[in-house]
């Protein structure tokens, strides 16, 4: 069994994306729903997936936790709020309390588009990490590397709130360095409460070739080594993915990077790490 811990689904007629811009980015410029999912799931092996936020948009986590509930293989979500709130706790419990909350395992911003490298550690940040906590949710950082520095703060601020790396924290793939992105990804995995995702690869290298295992194998070392095998899961970021590799090449290509591993412990990237973090 395979659990994917990273795809998105958006309707174009009820809500923009404006993150979609240029004509790079014009595959993804259109929608993507319950049944554009299924059919990239069809073969894959995947039976379970967990639907991931893109925009703050406090009116999109309701709309993905009623998917989750009429979509089968949909068993977790991640939605949004806004942190700096005062009432960033009732905003939260609103969400877990709604008719299909019980699907909300977790909460993500975009601190990637923030331009302060010390977003995370804001005051207001802070207390809406800290209600973060409170409600029993992980809390996802999407972050560059440039605010790995500010994540690290944060994390051991809140040793039993366990936050999940997502996309490796976008190392610089394509121009082939190393540093400082891996020396920051191993000062973050020194915190235990830190999981990270092997998932949005493919589109930090070079769009215009296919995916090389060669040029992703050592940053795939840099976290298996950080986290190992028990801290590490997979994540497609599907429909994204598709700007450099079709859905199933994105998981061959997983089991490819990570064919030193045993059956237990790839079992456990793939699936049951999945499992633990996000309730399913």
């Amino acid at each position: 069994m395979t659990v994917d811990t990273h795809h998105h689904l958006w309707d174009l007629d009820v809500r923009d994306q404006p993150w979609i811009t240029g004509a790079e980015m014009e595959p993804l410029r259109r929608d993507f729903r319950p049944a554009d999912l299924q059919a990239a799931l069809k073969g894959s092996g995947v039976d379970a997936t967990v639907l991931v936020q893109t925009v703050s948009d406090p009116d999109e986590t309701p709309e993905m936790l009623v998917l989750a509930d009429s979509v089968d293989r949909i068993a977790a979500v991640v939605g949004w709020v806004d942190l700096t709130t005062r009432d960033v706790r009732e905003r939260i419990g609103r969400l877990q309390t709604h008719p299909s909350g019980g699907w909300l395992k977790g909460i993500r911003h975009q601190v990637e588009g923030e331009p302060d490298p010390d977003w995370l550690v804001r005051p207001e940040v802070l207390n809406g990490l800290a209600a973060v906590e409170d409600a029993g949710l992980v809390y996802e950082l999407l972050v560059r590397t440039d605010q790995l520095p500010a994540a690290i703060k944060a994390v051991g601020q809140f040793p039993q709130l366990t936050f999940v790396l997502d996309h490796c924290a976008k190392p610089p793939v394509a121009s082939g360095e190393l540093q400082p992105w891996a020396d920051r990804v191993r000062a973050l995995a020194a915190h235990p409460n830190v999981v990270c995702k092997l998932s949005g690869l493919v589109t930090e290298d070079d769009w215009t070739r296919q995916p090389d295992p060669v040029s992703l194998q050592p940053y795939v070392d840099v976290v298996l080594e950080a986290f190992g095998p028990r801290r590490l899961m997979f994540g497609s970021d599907w429909p994204v993915c598709l700007l450099a590799a079709e859905y199933g090449q994105v998981i061959d290509l997983a089991r490819q990077l990570t064919a030193g591993l045993d059956d237990r412990r790839r079992s456990a990237v793939f699936d049951a790490n999945a499992r633990e973090v996000y309730d399913i």
